[in-house]
């Protein structure tokens, strides 16, 4: 099943960001790979695809998962996570329908 995990930012996140992105990615690519991942990114803190230093409020990915419990773990070792980058995430199950 698909489930959606919306990670919000602590405030002025982006020097955290910057330093824990590399191994954030290479978590997603090796989904993306398995072809379990339907989108993933940022959410700019401005109107931009290039906020600059105005950074980031939070991150969205909808992937495929065996069960939530799987979706949960999974979000819960992200890099961002260890790196201080997030407070929190909310983690639904997700239906595609376009």
């Amino acid at each position: 099943m698909w489930y959606m995990i919306c990670s919000e930012d602590v405030e002025n996140s982006l020097p955290m960001r910057k330093q824990a992105r590399p191994a954030h990615l290479a978590r997603l690519q090796q989904l993306q790979d398995e072809g379990r991942l339907l989108t993933a990114g940022p959410m700019p803190a401005i109107d931009s695809d290039d906020p600059g230093e105005a950074g980031f409020t939070g991150s969205l990915v909808v992937a495929q998962f065996d069960s939530l419990e799987d979706a949960q773990a999974w979000a819960k070792a992200d890099p961002y996570i260890d790196a201080g980058v997030y407070k929190g995430s909310v983690i639904k199950p997700f239906k595609k329908v376009f």
